[in-house]
């Protein structure tokens, strides 16, 4: 008999693509794609069970099925549809994630967890390192939204994790994910037709495409090659950096540089038209940036992205077609404009 892998999230598009890849590998027998609404999209030939992860139903599920690898994905920033609440997705990240460990935890069969995280949990502060590695302390821990979110669905998978030292536990912080299908709020943002900055501020920016988070989610999902991939908590990037001048370049799209109490408010008026999800952490974000040491994702976890931070993002600017003004001019544009400014403006 081969491997049953659940798969929670499976209505996003990121879990359904994850669904039909790990049912190519040759141990896996058996698929089950778990969400509370159904698909939109098809899942090969997987099972999929309709179930909320809030709910105890979830234990019942992983026990009749025997299931042996958990596969937690359902763990976002942001509403499955515009009609979806912030306390929704609160619950379900949190709540749910609680949920599943517990059923987890009374499975004898689930021998191998796999979750879905981000590089929110480092934050993004005025004093933070130039590179954060998988044992870097936050300056200042996330105080809500998502960054929240995930801070705390890694504490309870700690938890888990000493009470069933059997299981093996890997943890895939993921920097932002870009890519033609790519739906998270930093995606929406860059769709933006000019994008409201922080005046003073050009962060430093990483990003991994959305392929690459298949194909590592595969790697950690499936039998290790070395006893040291068992478990552990991995930073999951493209290899370099792109400062948010760079991005807005390529992009074709102007700028609009504001003080940072009018960004705020900015945020909160385009948050309100349904136009992006302009949180304070994506603030934050766009204001000191974040960048995360991988040496563990290559030498431990032995994957090696397709594509670098700048192959990503022009990925995802091929699918979102030209900006207002051409990228060529629009650099030059800048260009000339930075060079007439006095000298000593601070980036971050």
């Amino acid at each position: 008999m081969g491997k049953v892998v659940l798969v929670t999230g499976v209505a996003r598009q990121l879990g359904g693509r994850f669904v039909r890849r790990i049912q190519r590998e040759p141990d896996v027998d058996r698929v089950i794609g778990v969400d509370a609404v159904p698909p939109g999209h098809h899942l090969g030939g997987a099972d999929f069970l309709r179930a909320d992860i809030r709910h105890p139903t979830i234990g019942r599920l992983l026990a009749e099925h025997r299931v042996d690898t958990v596969v937690h994905m359902d763990v976002n920033g942001t509403p499955l549809s515009k009609r979806g609440s912030r306390a929704t997705v609160k619950e379900t990240n949190v709540i749910g994630t609680m949920q599943l460990l517990g059923a987890c935890q009374k499975t004898p069969s689930v021998k191998r967890l796999v979750v879905k995280s981000s590089t929110n949990v480092y934050g993004s502060a005025p004093r933070d390192p130039a590179i954060f590695t998988e044992t870097t302390p936050p300056k200042s821990l996330p105080s809500g939204g998502f960054a929240k979110d995930a801070v705390e669905v890694e504490g309870y998978v700690r938890g888990f994790a000493r009470r069933r030292p059997d299981v093996a536990v890997c943890v895939l912080r993921f920097a932002n994910i870009l890519g033609p299908r790519a739906d998270s709020p930093l995606a929406q943002y860059f769709a933006l037709p000019a994008l409201p900055t922080v005046l003073g501020f050009d962060p430093r920016l990483q990003f991994v495409h959305e392929d690459d988070v298949i194909e590592v989610l595969r790697i950690a999902a499936g039998e290790p090659r070395r006893a040291t991939l068992n478990s552990g908590t991995f930073n999951i990037a493209g290899d370099g950096v792109l400062l948010l001048s760079q991005a807005a370049r390529r992009l074709g799209r102007p700028t609009l540089p504001f003080f940072l109490p009018t960004v705020t408010w900015v945020g909160s008026a385009l948050r309100s038209a349904g136009m992006t999800d302009f949180s304070p952490e994506q603030i934050r974000l766009l204001t000191h940036g974040r960048v995360v040491r991988t040496t563990q994702m290559r030498e431990t976890l032995g994957f090696e992205p397709r594509y670098t931070t700048a192959g990503a993002f022009e990925d995802y600017a091929r699918s979102r077609g030209p900006g207002l003004l051409p990228p060529a001019t629009l650099a030059r544009t800048v260009d000339r404009i930075a060079a007439a400014l006095p000298a000593g403006r601070g980036q971050n």
